[in-house]
């Protein structure tokens, strides 16, 4: 199989994410992206980090309270403070996480993702959202899909511009998993700051980056949801999630999110 090649002159989603979140695994062009970004909607910052803290929020729900011991995250970016497994074998060290992305430096970052506790297991996976059935094969490895298991897309399921076929990639992922399984989410919306939000994202589109991106309405995010049971409160904007301290929660941000669990 070949080498996956880095291009450090093109802005990537993930490397972008991370110089938002104060990271350094990025190159000047994500920089760039970021700061014209930043420069535009300021907030964009802010829901880096509030997504940062609802994926905290979401897998101590979902090891806690609904006993979930098994994570597929796709579209996982660069690893940071707090990543799935940290979180949820914090709690539950026999929980076992596969993580997958499509981006050539998180692999050569992947071992950071791999650092399980001896009780569970971490595996990465090298492949896009566009192909779940890739994905789906490739977790057999570790996940064990006649149990529970979680699937995470947190602000990933944007960069498939295409409302039918972000739909039905999440549908084939979701029809793979047992009752008693979860979905968790979160996805970029216009509805806090409006045209602000949509000159950020027509930049972001217009410069040479690999994944154009979109923002859905909350009726189209619900979509994501069908046939799921939602959990308590729903789909809500992220900081509304659940919040530790509901009281300083402060200012919303372009971000919905939420959790459904397979009947």
């Amino acid at each position: 199989m070949n080498k996956p090649s880095i291009n450090p002159d093109v802005p990537h989603s993930a490397r972008v994410w991370n110089y938002i979140l104060g990271g350094k695994d990025n190159y000047p062009a994500d920089q760039e992206a970021g700061d014209q970004a930043m420069q535009m909607l300021p907030e964009v910052a802010r829901l880096a980090r509030e997504s940062r803290q609802y994926l905290n929020r979401a897998v101590s729900y979902l090891v806690e309270e609904a006993g979930v011991r098994q994570f597929l995250d796709v579209g996982t970016g660069l690893p940071t403070v707090d990543n799935t497994h940290e979180v949820a074998q914090r709690s539950a060290p026999e929980t076992r996480i596969v993580y997958v992305d499509h981006d050539p430096l998180v692999l050569a970052h992947a071992r950071a993702l791999l650092t399980s506790h001896p009780a569970g297991a971490c595996d990465y996976i090298h492949a896009d959202l566009r192909d779940p059935d890739t994905i789906l094969k490739q977790a057999g490895r570790t996940l064990d899909f006649t149990e529970p298991i979680a699937l995470m897309l947190m602000g990933v399921t944007e960069f498939i511009p295409d409302d039918q076929q972000a739909f039905g990639i999440v549908d084939r992922l979701v029809a793979a998993l047992p009752s008693g399984s979860y979905l968790a989410l979160y996805a970029t919306t216009n509805v806090v700051h409006g045209e602000r939000t949509d000159r950020a994202i027509e930049m972001w589109n217009q410069a040479e980056s690999t994944a154009p991106m979109t923002a859905r309405s909350v009726e189209q995010i619900a979509m994501f949801f069908r046939g799921l049971e939602p959990v308590d409160p729903g789909l809500v904007e992220i900081t509304q999630w659940r919040p530790v301290h509901p009281a300083l929660t402060g200012d919303p941000v372009d971000g919905y999110a939420g959790i459904g669990r397979k009947p």
